[in-house]
């Protein structure tokens, strides 16, 4: 079979001028065996005006294919196109029939067996343009139709989809007819799945998992449910428009790339959301942020969809914002804004600042086809897009904003919209000139620079904010003190509200009093920009920032501390000095698990001079065990799991072996199954465990996960013969799942073994590039995330990088990871470099 070509948006809009398409009544026969099911695919649609257009397909077997009864030849399928030329005006049906392929890398039908007792459970994820792989489309999101959905399935599968489903048959089911859906959010689930039901609002609730999950799933349901329920009814109240499909279920399905994916009526989530082991807080309050993420896509995303790919950040900046918001006002997940300040601002800022930057909302040219469209899923689209929506609510209004948002709802409901409609619909509820803030906010990158600055007054001192950049900001300004009687502890002065003009370069305030010890800009989160601390600032910041009254401030600090190791204005010392030093005081769990994750991931493994890194995992190890002795059971798991990771010594390792013999960690949370994994892999990092303790291990945790944990072990051992095998599975043995490759990519690389791995890092470039054209965009991105060679952070191999991004091979998805990979060693490199 030829290429696949990427659809590019010309001809989408072609597509779009010459047919509307009415139905898809689409069959599935599950019971083909382990590597094909059947599929069937029958599309009603009207051509406007004489053409020549294409559907697509991604068949194993192409069996037959009718254009109003009329056969045409199998052998046309060109790539993934159908040719169908000479299409007169009016109506016509396509019928098409093939075999399908199963998915081993979570696109189009995902086949998974659970190693636990070998049941099988299949799922579909089509986003961005996989429906191809199910079934016959046209596939793109503006030509939207109604489906009607029959499969045929094992007798005692439960079979899931858009629409409530009826067994007709013993292992038939037919699905009810969905309102118009963009052929992206089409959702089959099928296995022998354990369901919970209820009803809420005269709408069926479910939750699903694989019967292995089922205690947990039952453990956790009051709480899934409460979580849906008290979303859902915030936004009944929020949105005028009511929930627009017939029921509501929730799937967590097995070796799920994304975090969740909105299929209208069938959210589809990965099942480590229903954990076997315990979770800390920040994992359980991201849970409800996923849940109401994907419930806002249900009207921003699902209801109204986006009319090319340029514009996905309208669906996921969105959906975003408003996950965060509605857990923050409506469930007793009070910290969202705590957590996403300090870890997924983070994302969007690093994005922000690397080569492959975009705007949030880019030119129409910079997506010309859904290739390039699928590179721009990332933080600048989530996490930068909502903190700009949270600054467009603080500078329009709330009221404002959501006038707008029901008037776009109203507008465009199961239909199409693009940038232009929702400003215009956002002007209807505000005479602001909403159109010149998209304009600085939306179409342009990269992050402004906030730098306060205190001059003597007349009556009191000067507060002038230096403005870097070229956007509006409505920010809040925290005016604080050192206590009289404890100067190792502020208390707050005052916080007004400033706003600085796209123009401003200075902005300047008349304040009375004598200055405050700590000038915090940005304090309460509102706007997405660096903050810089004047000198005074920063010195009483380094000594009292756990003593900042309220934690949102506490996390705008630490963002801010985060970007002043980045960009080289303070060394990585200097920022480890501050986590060991404040990090034992801080009460707040996200807090505490974001800043640990930051100083050990990234500071002591990249940023840190090699030789300095055993000493710092020292001082993180004594940090981590002083947040343990505080006796705080929310910080204890954080903690506990930083402690393991810091183990590096032989005298660490001793100790570690003995926690894992023993079972337990004095002082720390119960050894659950993913604690002793994370104990085994460190200690086999360390050489102190090997081949014999992971097959005890995966003996007495057979699960999926445990699979995952044994290969994340095995690619961890340190001597060649283990390394290769691991290399071997990674690149050359095409037959992982997408979650065993990340487990072995997770396990290659580690700075202790630093030398045994060197000669891998020149292997990567090239394996890399010809696994990706194999095994496609899924693999390329956990390619880029986990397998990249980050302890080979050098000039030659970061010139073997560059040669590689530059060569024609390289598919786009593995391009931009990449690309972004090396920017972030080149960083690296500069930090370790510096004095």
């Amino acid at each position: 079979m030829s290429r696949m070509p990427a659809l590019t948006r010309a001809e989408a809009e072609t597509r779009a001028r010459d047919l509307s398409v009415q139905r898809y009544a689409i069959d599935l026969d599950l019971t083909r065996g382990e590597e094909v099911f059947g599929s069937t695919t029958v599309i009603r649609f009207t051509a406007l005006r004489d053409c020549d257009t294409f559907a697509e397909v991604r068949p194993a077997a192409l069996h037959r294919v009718a254009l109003d009864g009329r056969a045409l030849d199998p052998a046309l399928l060109d790539g993934n196109r159908l040719p169908l030329t000479g299409l007169t005006a009016g109506e016509h049906e396509l019928r098409v029939e093939a075999d399908m392929r199963y998915s081993r890398t979570g696109e189009g039908m995902h086949r998974f067996t659970d190693p636990a007792d070998g049941e099988v459970y299949v799922y579909t994820q089509l986003f961005l343009d996989d429906v191809q792989r199910v079934a016959a489309a046209f596939d793109q999101p503006d030509l939207k139709a109604v489906f009607d959905v029959e499969v045929t399935a094992p007798e005692e599968w439960t079979v899931l989809g858009n629409a409530l489903g009826t067994r007709t048959a013993p292992g038939r089911w037919k699905l009810a007819t969905t309102p118009p859906l963009a052929t992206y959010l089409l959702c089959v689930v099928a296995g022998p799945y354990h369901s919970v039901r209820t009803e809420h609002a005269g709408i069926p609730f479910g939750l699903h998992c694989r019967r292995s999950l089922a205690p947990y799933l039952d453990r956790d349901a009051d709480d899934l449910f409460d979580i849906t329920r008290t979303c859902f009814d915030r936004y009944h109240e929020l949105f005028d428009e009511p929930y627009p499909f017939d029921s509501y279920d929730q799937a967590f399905v097995p070796e799920f790339n994304a975090g969740a994916m909105e299929n209208p009526g069938l959210v589809t989530f990965r099942d480590e959301y229903v954990s076997r082991s315990a979770v800390t807080p920040t994992e359980a309050q991201f849970r409800a942020v996923v849940i109401a993420h994907e419930m806002a896509h249900m009207w921003f995303g699902d209801l109204v969809t986006l009319r090319w790919w340029d514009d996905i950040w309208l669906n996921e900046s969105f959906a975003e914002y408003m996950g965060y918001q509605v857990v923050s006002e409506a469930t007793r997940f009070t910290g969202t804004w705590n957590d996403f300040a300090v870890v997924r601002k983070a994302w969007g800022s690093d994005a922000d600042q690397r080569p492959s930057t975009h705007p949030v909302a880019p030119a129409p040219e910079a997506v010309p086809d859904t290739a390039s469209a699928l590179t721009n899923f990332d933080g600048i689209s989530y996490a930068k897009g909502a903190s700009a929506l949270r600054q467009l609510v603080a500078w329009l209004g709330r009221k404002e904003f959501l006038a707008g948002i029901n008037e776009h709802f109203a507008r465009h409901r199961f239909g199409n919209a693009a940038l232009a409609d929702f400003i215009d619909s956002l002007s209807t509820a505000t005479d602001r000139d909403v159109p010149a803030w998209a304009d600085a906010w939306l179409r342009t990158s990269g992050l402004d620079t906030l730098t306060p600055a205190a001059s003597p007054a007349p009556n009191g001192w000067r507060l002038e904010v230096n403005h870097s950049g070229g956007r509006p900001h409505r920010i809040g300004v925290g005016l604080y003190d050192r206590a009289v009687a404890d100067a190792g502890r502020l208390v707050e002065r005052d916080r007004s509200t400033l706003d600085i003009t796209a123009t401003a370069v200075v902005e300047k305030r008349e304040l009375s009093g004598p200055r405050p010890d700590l000038i915090l800009l940005n304090d309460g989160d509102l706007t997405f920009a660096k903050i810089r601390f004047d000198e005074r600032s920063w010195e009483t910041l380094s000594a009292t920032l756990s003593s900042l009254p309220d934690a949102l401030s506490r996390a705008v600090a630490w963002n801010a501390a985060r970007d002043l190791v980045r960009d080289g204005r303070i060394a990585p010392r200097e920022h480890l000095a501050l986590t060991c030093r404040h990090l034992p005081a801080e009460s707040d769990p996200y807090l505490v698990e974001g800043v640990l994750t930051f100083a050990r991931t990234v500071l002591a493994d990249r940023y840190l001079a090699p030789s300095l890194r055993t000493e710092a995992l020292g001082s993180l190890g004594e940090a981590s065990r002083a947040v343990l002795a505080t006796g705080r059971a929310e910080t204890a798991l954080s903690a506990t799991r930083a402690l393991i990771d810091c183990a590096v010594t032989g005298q660490d390792a001793a100790e570690l072996r003995g926690w894992y013999e023993d079972g337990a960690i004095p002082g720390a949370p119960a050894l659950d199954p993913e604690l002793r994994w994370r104990m085994l892999l460190r200690l086999c990092v360390l050489g102190a465990a090997g081949a014999a303790e992971i097959e005890a291990e995966l003996a007495r945790d057979g699960s999926a996960k445990g699979l995952e944990g044994a290969a994340r072990c095995r690619a961890a051992l340190p001597d060649e013969a283990a390394k290769e095998a691991a290399w071997q599975a990674m690149f050359h043995d095409d037959s992982l799942s997408n979650y065993l490759f990340a487990a072995t990519a997770q396990g290659f690389w580690h700075p202790e073994q630093a030398e045994l791995l060197a000669p891998f890092a020149g292997r990567f470039f090239p394996d890399a590039a010809a696994l990706a054209a194999r095994r496609g965009p899924a693999i390329a991105e956990a390619i880029g995330r986990y397998a990249f060679p980050f302890t080979a952070v050098d000039a030659g191999t970061l010139a073997l990088g560059r040669e590689a991004v530059t060569a024609g091979a390289v598919t786009p998805a593995l391009r931009r990871a990449l690309a972004d990979r090396l920017d972030d060693g080149a960083r690296a490199l500069r930090l370790r470099q510096a004095p």
